[in-house]
């Protein structure tokens, strides 16, 4: 083989290796799946029931309206058990279909509370009076990412 077929046969292995390799890059072995908000709850003592009665009255009917709104695409409530008195004894999760979906949360916030509750004023006052039975420790949102 001469030397110039040669050097034009490296030069082709070489391009259809590194078109491969850009190939497989591109190709990540995980998507990117919904957007994960988890609350951390922790109650009054004495006030854990209140605190489950209101989610399980108002905080639903908030979720089903987001749900059936299309702004989340589930919910769910889970105790913990708290290991000391700073942990929380309630976790609320809120899936959303992907990061844009918390675009103008706000407006469809205050959309949501005028319909559960009459109003964006009545759904302030609410949340204060809530602070006697529950302090929110925090949250944290995060994406999941389904592996393939």
């Amino acid at each position: 083989m001469s030397i110039r077929k040669a050097l034009g046969l490296g030069a082709a292995v070489m391009g259809l290796t590194l078109a491969a390799t850009v190939a497989l890059a591109d190709d990540h072995r995980y998507s990117e799946g919904p957007v994960v908000n988890v609350a951390m709850i922790r109650t009054v003592d004495g006030k854990f029931e209140d605190y489950m009665n209101w989610l399980g009255t108002t905080w639903k009917q908030q979720q089903e309206a987001m749900k059936k709104a299309g702004y989340i695409v589930s919910y769910e409530v889970l105790t913990v058990e708290p290991r000391s008195p700073h942990d929380p004894d309630i976790v609320l999760v809120t899936r959303y279909p992907n990061w844009a979906a918390l675009d103008g949360s706000i407006a469809k916030s205050d959309e949501i509370a005028r319909q559960i509750e009459g109003s964006t004023a009545a759904a302030a006052k609410a949340q204060f009076e809530r602070a006697s039975i529950r302090t929110v420790l925090g949250s944290s949102t995060m994406q999941v990412m389904q592996l393939k």
